[in-house]
Formats: C-alpha cells, sequence, structure tokens
C-alpha cells in the first residue's frame, strides 16, 4: 500500500501526462481474458473512468472471444480460427452478434453508468456506424473488413460528454451482418476520429522476441522495425492482425499505438500515465 506521499507522488508524475492528453480522444480495444475476470474487468472500468475524469475522451471497442466461444460450446459449434481471425459462418455469426451487442456490450455499458459514467452502447450496425465489406470471398462466410467508418454519431456523443461503447459487428450496403476483428474495429475508429492514441489491451504483454520471456519485450518500436518483425516471424499468430491494425492507424492520423496486458491490474493507467509505461508503444517513426 501507498503511503499519503507516495500517492501524492504519483499524480505529481502523472500531471505532464493529463495536461498533454487532456481533450484528446483514445480508442481502447477491450478482450480476452480479462474481461472474464470480474476483478480485472472492475479495474478497466475504473481505469477508463479516471482517464474521462481527468479530460481525455475514451471511445470503448470490444470483443468477446472467451464469451463466444462458451456459447459456440453450449451448441456443439466447434470454433475456427486464421490468423488470428474468427472464421464465421451463418450459426456463428448468430451466435457473435447476441454475444457481442446483446450481453457483453450491454454488461460493460452497464459497470460504466453504474460508477455515474454516461455510457451508450452501440453496434457499428446503429446509425451507419460501421460499412463492411467481405473479407474472405467464399459461400456461407460472415468475417467482414471495415470499408467505411461514420464518425458522426461517435463525435456527437463524446461532444456530450458521453462515452461510446462499440461491439464489433458491422453490415454491408444489403444489410447483411458481419462479424469483424475488434482490432480492426479499433484500429479504424482511431484513424478515423484522428485519435490521440489506440490501445489494445491483450492476454499478453506487448511485443516479444520471445512470447515465455518477459524480458523479451520490446517497449517502444517504430513502423518499419514492426513490419521488419512481422517478415521474420517474430511476430506471428494471433499478434499479426493486431500489429496491423497499429501500423494501419499509424499511417492514418493516429500518433501512437499501444499494445498492453489487460489481465494486470491498472494496465492502462500504467501505460497512459506513466514514463516507463507497461507494455509495448509503436509509433510512426
Amino acid at each position: 500500500m501507498l503511503n499519503n506521499f507516495q500517492r501524492v507522488q504519483a499524480f505529481s508524475e502523472a500531471l505532464p501526462f493529463i495536461q498533454s492528453f487532456s481533450g484528446t480522444i483514445m480508442v481502447i480495444k477491450y478482450g480476452g481474458s480479462a474481461m472474464i475476470d470480474i476483478k480485472l474487468r472492475s479495474k478497466v472500468i475504473e481505469d477508463i473512468l479516471f482517464l474521462f475524469c481527468i479530460g481525455i475522451r475514451p471511445v470503448l471497442v470490444h470483443g468477446g472471444g472467451p464469451m463466444i466461444n462458451s456459447w459456440l460450446s453450449r451448441l456443439d459449434i466447434e470454433p475456427k480460427f486464421k490468423d488470428g481471425i474468427r472464421m464465421t459462418n451463418k450459426a456463428t455469426m448468430e451466435v457473435v452478434e447476441m454475444v457481442l451487442s446483446g450481453r457483453v456490450n450491454k454488461d460493460l455499458v452497464t459497470l460504466l453508468n453504474q460508477r455515474n459514467a454516461n455510457a451508450i452502447g452501440l453496434s457499428g450496425k446503429d446509425g451507419n456506424l460501421i460499412g463492411v465489406r467481405k473479407l474472405f470471398n467464399q459461400e456461407d462466410n460472415y468475417v467482414g473488413t471495415v470499408n467505411y467508418i461514420n464518425t458522426q454519431i461517435i463525435e456527437l456523443l463524446l461532444d456530450n460528454g458521453y462515452i461510446p461503447v462499440i461491439s464489433s459487428i458491422g453490415a454491408d450496403s444489403q444489410g447483411c451482418s458481419y462479424n469483424i476483428n475488434a482490432d480492426t474495429v479499433a484500429g479504424a475508429l482511431a484513424s478515423s476520429l484522428k485519435a490521440e492514441k489506440l490501445i489494445l489491451l491483450t492476454d499478453t504483454h506487448g511485443i516479444m522476441y520471445d512470447i515465455d520471456d518477459f524480458n523479451t519485450l520490446i517497449k517502444r518500436i517504430d513502423v518499419i522495425q514492426a513490419q521488419n518483425l512481422k517478415k521474420n516471424q517474430v511476430i506471428s499468430g494471433g499478434m499479426i492482425p493486431k500489429v496491423e491494425c497499429c501500423i494501419k492507424a499509424l499511417q492514418n492520423n493516429v500518433n501512437a499505438a499501444h499494445i498492453i496486458n489487460g489481465q494486470v491490474e491498472h494496465a492502462l493507467l500504467l501505460e497512459v500515465l506513466t514514463h516507463e509505461g507497461i507494455g509495448s508503444m509503436l509509433t510512426p517513426d
């Protein structure tokens, strides 16, 4: 436990970051195991509210992989993935939309509003927020990628003191629902909103040369270095879409992207409001 002097010192050290980031937009993607653990989920909500209270304008994008897998298991549907992307047929799509928009989204909104935040839950289908095109050219496939972002509704909410909470579902021009990787949605939103930061809360500490050795964590990396690590297969599997969305965001209006471990208590505040940070920060150069 911190004594009073240590508490004051911590706030003093955070002051330059608060001054620098107040008024800016930060897009935060939340998913993975940190969503299941009640204590960790509470800490994430507290961090988002703290950022909101110091003048940062958070936009929360969420997945819900573990919960989707749990429901698929109940229905005897086997989850399938390709390069970290969930392969989604029609039956899986119905479950994905039910879990993300009907359960996870409303749970997060409720948790925020119980703490006197003004949170509003949306899917990408609301207000034509996310236009989608099909990612894989095959039948019975409902995996989409972002075709466009309509930021008007998000900007309206932010300007009026609300915290948007967005599930990663979108629709194509025919109104057909598609599952979109939540990292991809977060990156596209961050670019369209010209966010100060894109922050991905994950189940790993960040980009590491050896995923089993925390000492190999790369604290800061630029776009070219990240592309080389991907080429050399240091970045692989589920980390590929995360890094790709960070790179794309950095090439389109976003100042910094962060990949951090959401299983660490107060990971958001440690990354945003301290010099040392806790994960990997990607920068344009």
